[in-house]
């Protein structure tokens, strides 16, 4: 209970200071108490359910007072009885806490692109909600796009990028390890094996086992079921599975999936240590799409004009063809492009996958300018909607059918029940 180890270590410093304090000058050393009793006190308070909270107020507003009697007075006599009555005080509250059970779970969201915050935002609103067991924060963390050679090109964070509902904290201003919560959620499982994107080595899987009690992984993709294990292997071996203390995937049969490659391809090969591990309880970009309505987004007015009257087609594009041909997808895209702004029943929704352009930069260098030229004429000229934001689950609820690459944006369209095609980009 971290929580709970942080005000008891608050506590007993408390009760140095006290001791302290005899042998000093009281003012000065009264005036160092008062401002540890208040950081203490809201330490304490934070992490008790409410109707545990206002025996310790009490004790706290004694002790403030106190010390502030000892501040006040000059008299010998009344700075020991203050002293005394906060000295008791004190030991009544450490005593307590010491047998104190119902500490709230503090428990952190690491995501980091935003696009990908749907993987944990339904489990991020289970915990606010359970305000008596849990404090949640949600700290978008920083992640780099690289060059060819793995430097960096550029970084991003993208805090003011999430949400309005969620409320985030400042990467740059939480100390992880002296923190130091119950549960921290990821969902970037690469550590340095990534060669588009890398979050900022703090955050690796490997480095955030030493700042909370329990690291939990769930993928920022869902997986077409049925698969086989060769299918899924490259996912399941990642740094982020290996690591995390649980992992949460999308079902039952997928978790069976994962023990079964974990077993071969790791040096456990006890299954019941996997089975305890790996749970398939669904993932929360699932649960997004079910819940998604077109009321819960906001849509530019311009976007609004465009679909007035017409078929939406989501069009999405992955990475995985930008590697296997290039050359291809860019034919793809201008063939695409043509067909649909020339017609006047169907309107194109493009939401080329987040990186897309990085790995074209960091990957296929010889064909970035190209796709950009290409990119930058469908967005002037007005062809449809270019969207690359960080809602995917608006394209999906304001669209009346899927056209483009399997993916995991594929997957996730499969429970909305609306027509699908797919894409070969090998064909004109």
């Amino acid at each position: 209970m971290s929580r709970k180890q942080r005000a008891l270590t608050c506590l007993h410093t408390l009760e140095s200071e006290l001791l302290q304090s005899s042998k000093t000058d009281f003012k000065e050393a009264s005036v160092a108490l008062m401002r540890d009793i208040a950081i203490t006190k809201t330490i304490c308070l934070q992490g008790l359910p409410l109707n545990n909270c206002a025996a310790y107020e009490k004790i706290f507003d004694k002790m403030l007072l106190s010390s502030k009697e000892m501040a006040e007075n000059e008299e010998i006599k009344i700075k020991k009885h203050a002293f005394s009555k906060c000295f008791e005080s004190l030991q009544r509250l450490i005593h307590k806490a010491e047998r104190e059970t119902k500490f709230k779970k503090d428990i952190v969201f690491l995501p980091y692109q935003a696009s990908m915050w749907d993987s944990l935002e339904s489990v991020w609103k289970s915990a606010c909600a359970d305000k008596e067991h849990c404090n949640a924060y949600v700290i978008p963390i920083p992640y780099a796009e690289l060059n060819p050679d793995r430097s960096v090109a550029k970084w991003h964070c993208e805090r003011e990028c999430f949400p309005k509902y969620v409320p985030t904290l400042d990467w740059k201003e939480i100390d992880l390890k002296a923190f130091n919560p119950d549960v921290i959620f990821f969902h970037n499982p690469y550590d340095e094996s990534n060669l588009v994107t890398s979050v900022e080595s703090r955050y690796y899987s490997y480095n955030l086992k030493s700042c909370a009690d329990e690291l939990v992984y769930i993928p920022y993709f869902i997986l077409e079921e049925p698969c086989m294990e060769e299918g899924i292997a490259h996912f399941v071996t990642l740094p982020g599975v290996l690591n995390a203390d649980k992992v949460i995937v999308q079902s039952e049969s997928m978790k069976e999936l994962y023990i079964d490659v974990l077993v071969k391809k790791t040096n456990q090969p006890d299954r019941t240590y996997w089975e305890k591990r790996i749970l398939g309880i669904g993932s929360p970009k699932i649960d997004k799409v079910l819940t998604s309505e077109k009321a819960d987004f906001e849509m530019p007015e311009e976007w609004l004009e465009l679909i007035q009257g017409k078929k939406v087609i989501l069009y999405n594009t992955s990475v995985h063809k930008v590697i296997s041909h290039p050359d291809k997808i860019l034919d793809k895209l201008r063939y695409v492009f043509d067909y649909f702004r020339k017609t006047d029943d169907f309107i194109l929704w493009w939401r080329p996958h987040p990186l897309m352009q990085s790995t074209f930069h960091s990957m296929r260098p010889q064909f970035e300018e190209e796709f950009l030229a290409l990119k930058n004429e469908y967005i002037e000229k007005k062809w449809g909607i270019y969207d690359d934001t960080s809602d995917l689950h608006r394209a999906i609820c304001y669209s009346d059918a899927y056209y483009g690459d399997r993916s995991s944006v594929l997957d996730l369209y499969k429970y909305t029940k609306k027509p699908i095609m797919i894409e070969d980009v090998l064909e004109l």
